[in-house]
């Protein structure tokens, strides 16, 4: 049910943002008197969900949920049809208008996502407002990977400063630290501020590293219902029982008994408890999911949040100022692909989906949609033949050099625009199925 509550939450957010970016290059060739042969949501090799045809247009939805497109006539694209450009040039098609014309045709669609980026991400802080956590409302302080237990982090620790710039968000941690070389973090370690050195570069590091969630908030293993007829249940745990260990490891904390239960090669484990000061243990046979069957108390989950709401004016100047920090971390993360771990990390849909809640949350699925309108609006504007970017580059030339570039340099641009396209979708695509088989999401 997960994977589909995900999946549906993909495939609306690109749908509209698909939608958006062809009507980015749909409008202004209509306003140009530019003849538009094709426009679809996803691709259709072979056959077609839904098409219909109005006017000189061909609308559809294709099958193949891997973005969109329109056609325009007398355009060399990804469709290569280049029997048409032989013909004589009409005055409807693309290669007659003025270059400047075509340049807003090609850059509508990167236009339009940028726009719908910044507008969505106004109007969330506008509806949702938004919620820092400061560091002192984490009761049980931060749990660790081990690679930053190696450096001298410790389970408990809460982090309340980077390079002495204190932190008043827990939730921009992992922001600062991968994006922004810091050299040292600050702890409060049981009320000690403690300095921790960080590796140089300490987002490569963790790249490297393989480090996937630094940490995470550390919560009491305290019991708040058993599933009856469940493991837990037949071996006596109750609610309000503290479980103390998994396997011979001490920590009264479910973060370490969820590792447990993962490190173990068996299927029966061996779980303590408290009960009133009195320890008691058993040994538990697993489920098939690997569970034993109890809910822990979300009772210190309750938070107490920093809300700060905006006005609509307010959200418009914000807005603007998370969408150009979205875009410019984006771009600043991607210096990490550039690495034999990095490459690794190139993902296709299925990372994409990763990304989207469990459960229909309309505040992150927006957030999320604004991110991807960010993400795509960058990417077809790289100098790619094939992309918007690359178009955009040979019409630039045009109009400097008060030429167009020749078809045939076009054409094998074109070429090699989509072969290069090709091979980073199967290598995002092996990528993805690499991580599904090994459990790598």
């Amino acid at each position: 049910m997960i994977v589909l509550i995900k999946a549906a939450q993909l495939i609306l957010s690109l749908s509209i943002l698909v939608v958006l970016h062809e009507l980015g290059h749909f409008i202004p060739a209509k306003l140009f008197k530019t003849r538009v042969e094709k426009f679809y949501l996803f691709f259709n090799p072979w056959f077609s969900l839904i098409k219909f045809k109005k006017g000189e247009t061909e609308y559809g939805i294709g099958w193949l949920p891997l973005g969109g497109y329109v056609k325009i006539a007398g355009m060399i694209d990804e469709s290569m049809d280049t029997e048409a450009m032989k013909q004589p040039a009409q005055p409807w098609e693309f290669r007659s208008k003025p270059a400047w014309q075509r340049l807003i045709i090609m850059a509508g669609g990167v236009t339009v996502n940028l726009i719908l980026g910044y507008i969505i991400y106004s109007m969330v802080l506008f509806a949702y407002g938004e919620k820092e956590l400061p560091p002192s409302q984490l009761q049980h302080g931060l749990h660790y990977d081990q690679e930053l237990i190696d450096l001298g982090f410790e389970n408990g620790d809460n982090i309340v400063a980077i390079d002495q710039v204190d932190v008043s968000n827990v939730n921009d941690l992992r922001k600062i630290l991968f994006l922004e070389d810091a050299s040292t973090v600050q702890v409060d370690r049981d009320g000690a501020r403690l300095d921790i050195q960080l590796p140089n570069d300490f987002g490569q590091y963790m790249i490297d590293s393989g480090i996937k969630n630094p940490f995470e908030i550390q919560f009491l293993n305290e019991v708040e219902s058993v599933e009856e007829g469940m493991p837990a249940a037949q071996a006596g745990i109750q609610p309000g029982d503290l479980i103390t260990s998994v396997n011979g490891i001490q920590s009264p904390y479910f973060n370490d008994f969820v590792r447990g239960l993962a490190k173990s090669e068996s299927d029966t484990v061996l779980v303590g408890w408290e009960r009133n000061g009195n320890y008691q243990e058993a040994s538990i046979v697993l489920t098939p999911e690997r569970r034993i069957g109890f809910v822990r108390t979300r009772a210190e989950q309750q938070f107490e949040f920093v809300e700060i709401e905006y006005s609509f004016g307010e959200a418009i100047t914000s807005g603007f100022s998370i969408a150009k920090e979205t875009l410019q971390n984006y771009v600043l993360s991607l210096r990490f692909i550039f690495s034999k771990k990095g490459v690794q990390e190139v993902g296709s849909f299925v990372t994409l989906g990763s990304i989207f809640s469990p459960e229909w949350d309309w505040e992150v699925f927006w957030k999320n949609t604004a991110f991807l309108s960010l993400i795509l609006a960058f990417m077809n504007i790289l100098p790619i033949p094939a992309l918007d970017g690359g178009h955009i580059v040979f019409l630039i030339y045009e109009i400097i050099a008060g030429k167009p570039a020749p078809e045939k340099v076009l054409e094998k641009a074109q070429i090699v625009g989509v072969v290069l396209l090709l091979g980073l979708m199967v290598l995002a695509l092996g990528n993805d199925l690499i991580k599904v088989f090994t459990g790598g999401f």
